[in-house]
């Protein structure tokens, strides 16, 4: 297998649970499921899905670019939401960064997150 490059984003889930950021193996990333949480695991935008998504978003964005790539070298994502209902506050936030680069995605709704005040988390494949 070829090296893995790993990124951490300092949030205190990623020791306890067992897990990176982003990694990188060959020329492929993997950004794990990313949410509107900071290093201290406050919730950033409670009750706004719009805010939680671009947020998230920008978490990823920070670990490609640790790896060499931005958001045009996306060509998955995933979206786990609390509430589908909230479907065009998440792809309108989506839609601003992902526009012309157009990655498949997919949403669904599942039951509940791992914070009561997420609504939203996401998962990036890339490509460099």
């Amino acid at each position: 297998m070829e090296k893995r490059i790993r990124v951490s984003s300092g949030a205190i889930w990623e020791d306890k649970v067992g897990y990176c950021r982003a990694i990188k193996i060959g020329n492929v990333v993997e950004v794990a499921g990313t949410t509107a949480s900071n290093s201290e695991g406050e919730v950033i935008g409670v009750g706004n899905a719009y805010v939680q998504t671009k947020y998230i978003i920008e978490k990823a964005q920070i670990a490609l670019k640790e790896l060499g790539l931005d958001l045009n070298n996306v060509i998955r994502t995933r979206m786990f939401v609390t509430n589908i209902d909230l479907w065009e506050a998440i792809g309108k936030a989506h839609g601003e960064f992902f526009r012309d680069v157009k990655p498949v995605a997919t949403m669904v709704e599942v039951k509940r997150l791992i914070h009561p005040d997420l609504l939203v988390e996401m998962e990036f494949s890339a490509m460099q």
